[in-house]
């Protein structure tokens, strides 16, 4: 990497075997839009000038990974095979793993493998938003839905109030140093802006879009595959 202040990796946690979506291969690997899934959430990152490596987090034993062409994606793609059981453990294994690369004030946007719609000016523009942050922060959307809480039985508890409620969604960029540290001490979290959170800290929220979807359900695929396909027709 070259030498400069606020340098900016990506790294992928992509070590599940996302299980909720009920297919015989790993999420991250099925096929979306003529590729694998896992394949547009590189491209878009790949394409991102201001991210100079974009770092994937594998299983050790992934083995799909080595069926595929990747070379397409160019230099900036790194797979790293040291994945472990937990989204959390997944990202900490990958900070690890790549710190003899960073410096104390480089950023690390951790982007979900299975958000493959992000679209690479939602990422620069996250980048722009937080790159003189002291905190660093995340994609989210506003709530605009009415929230209930269950009972446990399946009936409403209470309504609960949307004002100022926000659906976290990734990338979310934190300094590497400080993301490792909080992940150190609470490993527990679902993501990394949990672990700024528990650390005492406040992470900025940027507003992101909702064609930058998780793909959790099989309807998820369907939809995904719309809005890549709308974008390819859209770019002719």
């Amino acid at each position: 990497m070259n030498e400069h202040t606020s340098r900016h990796v990506a790294l992928v946690p992509a070590a599940g075997s996302g299980s909720r979506i009920g297919a015989p291969l790993p999420k991250q690997y099925l096929p979306l839009a003529g590729r694998p899934m896992i394949a547009h959430t590189l491209a878009a990152l790949c394409a991102v000038e201001a991210i100079e490596k974009v770092f994937v987090v594998l299983s050790v034993d992934d083995p799909e990974w080595g069926r595929h062409d990747w070379s397409w994606l160019g230099p900036k793609l790194v797979p790293l095979f040291c994945g472990g059981a937990t989204r959390a453990a997944s990202v900490l294994g990958g900070l690890r793993a790549i710190a003899g690369e960073l410096g104390q004030g480089d950023w690390v946007l951790v982007h979900d493998a299975a958000r493959p719609c992000i679209a690479p000016w939602e990422v620069q523009r996250l980048i722009g938003e937080l790159e003189d942050d002291e905190v660093g922060g995340l994609l989210a959307l506003p709530v605009a839905d009415t929230l209930k809480r269950a009972d446990g039985h399946g009936r409403v508890l209470e309504t609960v109030a949307r004002e100022r409620l926000w659906q976290a969604q990734t990338p979310q960029m934190f300094r590497h140093v400080m993301l490792r540290r909080a992940l150190e001490d609470a490993a527990e979290v679902t993501d990394e802006a949990g672990a700024i959170e528990a650390a005492g800290l406040h992470p900025k929220l940027v507003q992101g879009d909702a064609s930058n979807l998780k793909v959790t359900w099989p309807v998820d695929l369907y939809l995904a595959e719309r809005i890549l396909e709308g974008r390819l027709e859209a770019a002719r």
